[in-house]
């Protein structure tokens, strides 16, 4: 673990095991709950048997999901899928198409069963693109925090991979609070940046919620000028999207933020976060939070050190 004041430089070089080390008994970290679902599913078209591969995205209602489905082309309005693994299957329809493969689709679960509790079987972990491999068995729990609870997005909220429960209980025994938000990860957390200008770079919807009482503690800390520390970047894009006027509304929204340098940051007040990849929207906001020059050079060090980068790597804390 890289530490690093936003304000001077790098601070040390150590281990996440550290981290009590380096928080305050008045901080309140703050975590994102979210829970990876196993979305991948692989199979093929009925009646012709053609390979096919869909993606679950977001689930619309009980039974329809926002999806991204492959060869996007041939798979149109009335086509129906199966994916079959372990003697359970499901069955897709598609119901609507939209532009560069996304479809609306229903899953049928097999028996009349869960559709959750099939998908949990015929389903793959959506791993990272930059991971070359298959997924694994182990991947259904090595792919989550320690805290993983609400199912809903396709990538994990990998800076909380890092911490495990007996550090949470040494943080909470030296009085550093701990409040629990959620932001459903989606696929565009992968999406690089790509406009010429920064500012013309959109990031996808993500739904999120804050609880009424995640929303009173957030909300006391900020009162009396106390630290939130947010655990990775999507828990600190939640609590920025439910900033207003120096407090966290509580509920359920759609977070669409795109910060970047320049962004005048109003809740988060330090920062647990992965090192990540160039020209993504993830490190701009890692630059807006300690400024670009700074990270750039956090990061020269970084490499220069041998830390490791993306989902499974080294992390760096920012105060």
């Amino acid at each position: 673990m890289l530490v690093l004041d936003r304000d001077g430089g790098i601070k040390a070089h150590t281990t996440v095991a550290a981290l009590p080390e380096w928080l305050q008994s008045s901080d309140l970290l703050t975590i994102n709950d979210t829970r990876v679902v196993p979305a991948r599913l692989l199979g093929r078209r009925v009646p012709s048997g053609g390979a096919v591969e869909c993606l679950l995205l977001n689930r619309l209602d009980a039974g329809r999901w926002d999806a991204l489905v492959h060869p996007g082309q041939k798979l149109r309005v009335g086509e129906r899928m199966r994916f079959e693994r372990h003697g359970r299957f499901i069955d897709a329809d598609i119901l609507e198409c939209h532009f560069f493969g996304r479809r609306v689709v229903r899953l049928i679960a097999d028996r009349h069963g869960d559709v959750d509790e099939v998908i949990d079987v015929v389903g793959h972990v959506p791993l990272p693109p930059y991971i070359k491999r298959s997924d694994e068995s182990v991947d259904h729990e090595r792919y989550q925090t320690v805290y993983a609870r609400v199912r809903g997005s396709v990538a994990a909220p990998t800076a909380g991979l890092h911490l495990t429960d007996g550090l949470l209980r040494t943080l909470v025994t030296g009085g550093v609070e701990r409040v629990d938000v959620t932001l459903h990860v989606g696929y565009g957390t992968f999406k690089p940046v790509r406009a010429h200008l920064v500012e013309e770079h959109t990031v996808d919807p993500e739904r999120y919620v804050i609880s009424a009482r995640a929303a009173a503690a957030l909300n006391a800390a900020l009162i009396v000028g106390r630290r939130i520390v947010a655990v990775g970047t999507t828990t600190t894009r939640t609590l920025e999207s439910a900033s207003r006027h120096g407090r966290i509304e509580s509920g359920e929204a759609v977070s669409n933020l795109f910060i970047h340098p320049g962004y005048h940051f109003s809740a988060v007040g330090g920062l647990l976060t992965n090192f990540h990849l160039p020209r993504s929207s993830l490190l701009m906001l890692v630059c807006a939070f300690a400024g670009r020059e700074r990270v750039l050079a956090a990061y020269a060090e970084a490499v220069r050190l041998g830390y490791r980068f993306y989902s499974y790597g080294d992390t760096m804390l920012i105060l």
